[in-house]
């Protein structure tokens, strides 16, 4: 994470603002919060309608270089699992989460509908959802406007390959490299209602 974070900020060319961030109270704090999701759901905010927005992610690293880079490394990160999403055909339209009062969701992933149980942990930001089919983990993390629903990346490439076999859908094996590139970092859904 370390080589990670200085790589991208000598690649951005921004180490002035990098390291001016870091000597800042508020600069580090907002990266903190937006690297790794301090700032927490409550579970009364994650109740509702939830729809696509683009790709999330976030670093589950707690060295405090890699937050302050990682804000920069995110947003790369971010840039460069789109063109997979977009290859999924995955859009607001075909890719949403309903939470429920009652521990029940229904979800659509490019279209394939995945419903079921859920739990929250509030402590750990976990959400546990649960399927006729599969169980799956992933966390919330709160963002301006809205949260992301973020996987370890092998556990987003079992999500999409599971969404894959019931759609047919034969492009969601085009990212099986998503596991390999991003270890330590989750990547998932920005979503707003």
């Amino acid at each position: 994470m370390l080589a990670l974070a200085s790589l991208v900020m000598v690649s951005c060319g921004n180490m002035g603002q990098v390291m001016s961030a870091m000597t800042n109270g508020t600069g580090i704090a907002n990266a903190i919060k937006s690297v790794i999701g301090l700032d927490k759901v409550k579970a009364q905010q994650l109740i509702g309608d939830w729809k696509y927005k683009g790709p999330g992610c976030a670093f589950t690293s707690e060295n405090l270089l890699a937050k302050a880079g990682g804000e920069m490394a995110a947003v790369q990160i971010e840039e460069k699992v789109q063109p997979y999403y977009q290859q999924v055909g995955l859009s607001a339209e075909n890719t949403f989460i309903s939470f429920k009062e009652d521990g029940t969701f229904s979800s659509k992933i490019a279209g394939t509908p995945f419903n079921g149980q859920y739990t929250f942990d509030e402590a750990t930001q976990k959400i546990t959802l649960k399927s006729l089919f599969f169980s799956v983990n992933c966390y919330a993390k709160k963002e301006v406007g809205g949260i992301s629903i973020l996987f370890e990346a092998k556990k987003l490439l079992t999500l999409l390959q599971t969404v894959s076999a019931f759609s047919g859908n034969k492009d969601l094996q085009t990212i099986s490299d998503l596991s390999k590139k991003y270890d330590g970092v989750r990547i998932g859904f920005d979503m707003n209602k």
